[in-house]
């Protein structure tokens, strides 16, 4: 069934002692705005996504390299590979844009631009599932640390007892901070890619999973957190409320700086009366009566 009603949702989650998404263009250090405030890209989230997504058994076109589970190299690969295999090859734009929605779940959510030197047709497909940077409730401190690697990479052919020189690098984390982030799913644009309501749920339960299985020595296990994830359904297509009313509608109150976690926090909710209100573990569904 097609996603009839609206959706916006918050997400909190906490970050202790990790990298949650460095920045390339600053030596990969955990990306800050002018003001010092924790940032996560809206890109590396739905690379989460997408990595839970396959994880759960679901067909996914944007896939990492690590990640991969068919036999196709590049975007273009996996993208040829379904024309023929369907016989669209020389298919007009409305049918290939079809095909790609009902056999890829992040292109049906997120969207996609198929592009690729040597086609002649161009699509452009935009997604229901719109989702913001990360960003975290105070300013984050960043510690840094010198790393060196003291074993050969290559052997030294005219000496092979010969110790090559340490390698030298540096590690960057964020010590603590807890961040929101906030999306909305339109119906409208559900029509459009055939997003159903079953793809809904399958989101959410990314969402709620995203750091799973996602470890690495920049993120080890257990240092990053969902805490909360409210999700509210409205009862309209529109909705009474805008998005920008819904995501503010939950905050953090800081109530024990002593404490490096989300109990340092109370959540503080100003949710409109018309949500029916069912908790589920880190889960708050919200229904709009």
């Amino acid at each position: 069934m097609i996603l009839e009603n609206k959706i916006d949702f918050i997400m909190y989650f906490t970050v202790i002692k990790a990298n949650p998404n460095g920045d390339p263009l600053n030596g990969n250090r955990p990306r800050i705005d002018y003001n010092g405030y924790g940032e996560v890209s809206d890109v590396c989230i739905k690379r989460k996504i997408r990595d839970r997504l396959i994880e759960s058994g679901e067909d996914v076109f944007v896939q990492n390299d690590d990640k991969r589970v068919d036999e196709h190299r590049s975007l273009k690969d996996r993208y040829d590979a379904l024309k023929k295999e369907k016989g669209l090859e020389k298919a007009d734009e409305d049918v290939l844009a079809k095909a790609v929605c009902e056999n890829w779940i992040d292109v049906r959510s997120f969207g996609q631009v198929f592009a690729f030197s040597g086609d002649k047709l161009s699509i452009g497909i935009r997604g229901p599932v719109s989702i913001q940077t990360a960003e975290s409730k105070e300013e984050v401190e960043i510690s840094s640390m010198q790393i060196t690697k003291s074993v050969n990479s290559t052997t030294n052919k005219k000496n092979p007892s010969a110790k090559t020189p340490d390698t030298m690098g540096m590690k960057h984390r964020v010590e603590f901070g807890t961040y929101k982030v906030v999306g909305t799913i339109s119906p409208q644009l559900a029509e459009k890619t055939g997003f159903t309501e079953k793809d809904a749920e399958t989101v959410k339960k990314a969402l709620i999973n995203i750091f799973e299985n996602d470890y690495s020595s920049a993120r080890p296990a257990g240092s990053m957190e969902v805490n909360k994830l409210y999700w509210f359904k409205h009862n309209s297509k529109l909705g009474k409320y805008s998005p920008a009313e819904i995501h503010s509608s939950v905050d953090l109150k800081i109530i024990d700086p002593e404490k490096n976690s989300f109990d340092r926090y109370e959540i503080v909710e100003n949710i409109p009366k018309e949500f029916k209100k069912e908790e589920e573990g880190k889960i708050v569904n919200l229904i709009g009566k």
